[in-house]
Formats: structure tokens, C-alpha cells, sequence
């Protein structure tokens, strides 16, 4: 069986405006035989961190030979490079404002292209819209098959930060940090069980996770369901890290905290 390219797309477009429909147009235009994902246009408008939480929570579940799309951009029309970065499996093309920082942080080896061959744009070009004019075309150029030193030359100086890493404020407390409220309101934090073991061993000790205006949680939950009505809770979530939720209703509401939030996970005994 042949194999289908695919591309996904991670943007902070949205689904009420033209942007993502005309970058399909402009994929299929070059590769018709393209299977496109969609991924997320929920990225937080111009959060860098939420772009590269995003596609890392995705990308190793994609075939190899994917082609990633990510273009959470504040920065289009400036002197930022486009970026092709050829992981361990997967491609991405992305703008060079560190939204692939923890794509590079997980490859083995990886290699990283600054786009320079400009014939593989879009002729006419806007200032605006890079992800249509620039990123589409290249992405679709790669799952053609086009191999990416056709596109510019290997760079080491790309842009790359570190999240947020918990931090111990003294013998009994780590203080971490609100990452992402998802769309059911639960507040992930940055803190995985490596951080906490104790918190999330068989028999934890007594804890309190402080976060927002009322009272901490105190229990950690295996399931949304088991938590009690109202009751705000720990739980470690699908992301690896902690979320701080409350069965069938929104901590983000309940707790007035969000993204950003200080979260003070405090051993009582």
C-alpha cells in the first residue's frame, strides 16, 4: 500500500476566519494526495508556551514521516526564520520563536533547517500571513518528499526555552505553576510525579494543594468521577503532570485561578 502523507496543523487561528481553510487550499494545491490533520486552532492567540504544549502532547502519536504544521506566530513579518526541524520520526515547520522547545528537548537526534529557498513559497507573499504564504507550501513540499536540505542550511543558534519547572520553597513545600486550563476548566500545573513521588504513591502522606481563593484540595483522585460533588482535587492527567479539577464542573471557575496561577503542594506530614 502507498504510503499517505500526512500533515497536521497546530495554530491560535481559530474556525471563524478564513486563515485555516485557505492554508488546506494551499497544501492540497501542492500535494493533492495529502491527508491533513487538524490538531488544534484553540491555541491561546500569540502564547508561544500553549503552541508547544499542544503539538508536544500530539506528535508521537502521528505515523512517522508526519509533517507538522505549527504556526503560533506574533512575530510574522519580521526577521524570525522559518524553521524546518527533522526529529528521531516526524518533521515540523514552524516559525524560530521557540514554540518546538519541547520537541527539541525529546528528539535523540534532531537537525534544524532555517527556510531560506524562497522559489518553494507562494509567489505573492503577505506580511501577515506567513502560515498560508510560507509554512503551507514548504510543509507540502516535505510530504511530497522533497528532502529538507533542499530548503536552506543546518543552523545550531534556533530560538528554545525551558518551561517552568516546580521549585522547592522548603523541606515540606514545591511550588508550581498553572500551565493550561483546558477546556473542561481543569488547571494543569507543571508538576509531574518525579517532582512529587510521595504525592502520588499508593499510600500518600497528608498534602494540601493551595491554588486560587478557596480551600485546598486534599485528596488525589484516580478518576474524575470519584471526586465528591463540589470537591476539589488532584488527579494526575493524560499531560504526565498534576491537574487540580472538581467532578463535572470548572476549577478554573470554582478556585478563581488560572493560567499563571502560583500552586503550593504543602506535605503535612
Amino acid at each position: 500500500m502507498a504510503h499517505i502523507p500526512i500533515i497536521t496543523l497546530t495554530t491560535d487561528f481559530g474556525l471563524n476566519d478564513h486563515f485555516v481553510g485557505a492554508m488546506k487550499g494551499v497544501i492540497l494545491e501542492i500535494a493533492p494526495e495529502a491527508q491533513i490533520v487538524d490538531i488544534s486552532h484553540a491555541v491561546q492567540a500569540f502564547d508561544i508556551l500553549d503552541g508547544a504544549l499542544t503539538i508536544s502532547q500530539a506528535y508521537s502519536y502521528f505515523p512517522s514521516g508526519t509533517v507538522h504544521m505549527v504556526v503560533v506566530d506574533p512575530g510574522v513579518g519580521t526577521a524570525r526564520r522559518p524553521l524546518i526541524l527533522t526529529g528521531d520520526r516526524h518533521l515540523f515547520v514552524a516559525p524560530d520563536n521557540g514554540v518546538l522547545s519541547l520537541i527539541y528537548d525529546r528528539q535523540e537526534r534532531l537537525s534544524v533547517r532555517h527556510v531560506t529557498a524562497e522559489h518553494y513559497f507562494l509567489p505573492q507573499r503577505s506580511n501577515t500571513f506567513h502560515g498560508r504564504d510560507i509554512f503551507s507550501p514548504v510543509a507540502a513540499y516535505l510530504a511530497k518528499g522533497l528532502a529538507p536540505d533542499r530548503f536552506g542550511e543546518e543552523i545550531a543558534d534556533y530560538v528554545r526555552f525551558a518551561a517552568p519547572r516546580p521549585k522547592p520553597v522548603d523541606e515540606r513545600t514545591l511550588r508550581g505553576v498553572v500551565l493550561k486550563v483546558d477546556r473542561f476548566g481543569n488547571l494543569i500545573t507543571n508538576i509531574t510525579p518525579a517532582d512529587a513521588p510521595q504525592l502520588f504513591g499508593a499510600t500518600p502522606p497528608a498534602f494540601q494543594i493551595a491554588i486560587g481563593t478557596k480551600a485546598p484540595a486534599t485528596r488525589i483522585c484516580t478518576s474524575y468521577a470519584e471526586g465528591a460533588p463540589g470537591e476539589v482535587f488532584g488527579i494526575l492527567g493524560s499531560m504526565g503532570f498534576l491537574e487540580v479539577a472538581t467532578n463535572r464542573g470548572s476549577a478554573f471557575q470554582l478556585l478563581g485561578a488560572g493560567k499563571g496561577s502560583e500552586v503550593n503542594v504543602v506535605m503535612e506530614g
